[in-house]
């Protein structure tokens, strides 16, 4: 399985600082990163180290979760999963990922409801990204569109 790799350019200081996030295997885009638009309600056009994290999360489960439902013989007519990571602060000191929503919809044929709930939780225990983050609270509410 390949390697996929990424990096930042950073200048200046943590609060009157800023980087850039190049996504580096794909060539895909590069973007703005600062400590005041992470930690701001409004990110007005930079992402965070938590947005990429949502970004990776919600399609390594979406790509379980269809590998599951495959299997128990559903038909996959659309997915739309979403991930919501919150950043706050660690009693440690810093910061620390306070928690991960996971949110599915799904349109698949072929399955009742109780199969689509228990692929959807085993896909959530099962995908990769979901593993490297076991040390953070991950929900999941999956709703089943007839």
């Amino acid at each position: 399985m390949p390697t996929r790799t990424a990096r930042t350019a950073w200048n200046g200081g943590l609060n009157d600082g800023s980087g850039q996030v190049e996504l580096t295997s794909s060539g895909l885009a590069t973007f703005d990163v600062s400590f005041p638009k992470r930690a701001a309600d409004d990110a007005n056009g930079a992402t965070s180290p938590e947005e990429l994290i949502a970004a990776a999360h919600s399609s390594c489960y979406a790509m379980q979760f269809s590998a599951l439902l495959g299997e128990a013989g559903g038909t996959i007519e659309a997915l739309d999963v979403s991930a919501e990571v919150s950043l706050g602060p660690d009693s440690a000191g810093g910061f620390k990922l306070t928690g991960i929503a996971l949110k599915v919809r799904g349109e698949v044929t072929g399955i009742d409801e109780a199969t689509f709930t228990k692929a959807a939780e085993d896909a959530k225990a099962t995908c990769p990204v979901s593993k490297a983050l076991s040390g953070v609270d991950i929900t999941l509410s999956a709703e089943l569109e007839q």
